[in-house]
């Protein structure tokens, strides 16, 4: 399948991969509008609202919201806070502020993403109060590191990196006081995807290295060899976004493989209709009063196209092979 690509210009697929972090937002700040979960903070990283989304994207994030804050929190509270969490290719995503409205403070909360992203988030967070505060809040002395590229307080992190480039990487996360030591969270959100499998591998292999008690999170498609997945490749490419390791999205199986062949000891994968079916039953019957939705198979097709897989390393025996729904 990689074969058959256009060949691309790495800045202009980079600039296409940086795009889809708006995209996510805007989604976001759509579904929070409409009411399918509270997030006070995404309305200062997406200008507006934005057009209206489909209630089968709608329904799409809140699930992968709710799976991946399933995690999450349970992981945190096993540890009772003793952890870190590194966020890659973050975006401008929230958790770091609703982690700290839920007193689920990590020890440190790192994010990492494209040097350009970084900057727009920490100009956000730089004019806008309800997002410094937070931050400063947590922090012990007077004066915090920030940088156009980078910003540093006692609890959270913002690092300007090139995932693919693992030795910059770990330079960057240690000189700003990543404990290899403590039991420590790894999440990604639709960004492994756009990496090639080997730089993916490499990646993953990186944290399985550096971690002896730990769990990557990776949230992405699955299913994509069959038509569905074909047209949603396609459509990618019209944007000049290429899914440059899309092969290892073929199956949950080829997703475990990934953790499996890098070192990592314990791994699960569902898709998101097993995870939607999951998810308090209740809540989800308050949010499909939201919005009628008029075509019920799309929405399953969407789910059985996305998936949450999550792998664990327990040298210190906290049961993180336990995590599951």
């Amino acid at each position: 399948m990689a074969g058959r690509q256009p060949f691309m210009d790495t800045d202009t697929a980079d600039e296409a991969v940086r795009a889809t972090c708006d995209d996510a937002t805007t989604c976001k700040r759509f579904a929070t509008s409409k009411g399918y979960w509270k997030d006070p903070y995404i309305q200062y990283f997406a200008r507006s609202v934005g057009e209206r989304k489909a209630p089968e994207i709608n329904r799409g994030y809140y699930a992968r919201v709710h799976g991946v804050n399933h995690l999450l929190d349970a992981f945190i509270k096993k540890t009772e806070c003793n952890c870190q969490i590194i966020n890659l290719g973050a975006g401008l995503d929230t958790t770091f502020w609703k982690l700290k409205d839920e007193n689920l403070m990590p020890r440190k909360f790192f994010e990492v993403d494209f040097p350009t992203v970084v900057a727009r988030k920490i100009h956000s967070i730089k004019t806008k109060s309800f997002l410094s505060k937070p931050i400063i809040e947590t922090h012990s002395t007077d004066s915090l590191l920030l940088d156009a590229n980078s910003l540093d307080s006692d609890r959270f992190c913002i690092i300007g990196a090139d995932l693919r480039d693992i030795s910059t990487l770990d330079e960057k996360l240690k000189k700003f006081q990543l404990n290899p030591e403590l039991p420590t969270m790894l999440l990604s959100e639709c960004v492994l995807v756009y990496m090639t499998p080997s730089q993916s591998s490499n990646l993953v292999h990186w944290a399985a290295d550096t971690f002896h008690t730990a769990v990557f999170i990776n949230y992405e498609q699955v299913n994509m060899s069959d038509r569905f997945g074909q047209v949603m490749i396609e459509n990618l490419q019209r944007r000049q976004c290429t899914l440059a390791g899309v092969e290892i999205c073929q199956s949950l199986d080829s997703q475990r493989e990934r953790f499996l062949k890098t070192g990592w000891e314990h791994v699960d994968a569902l898709d998101m209709m097993t995870v939607y079916s999951m998810l308090p039953q209740d809540d989800v019957a308050r949010i499909e009063r939201l919005e009628f939705l008029d075509e019920k198979e799309l929405l399953h097709q969407l789910l059985q196209h996305y998936c949450i897989c999550w792998a664990t390393k327990d040298k210190l025996s906290l049961g993180l092979s336990q995590l599951a729904f």
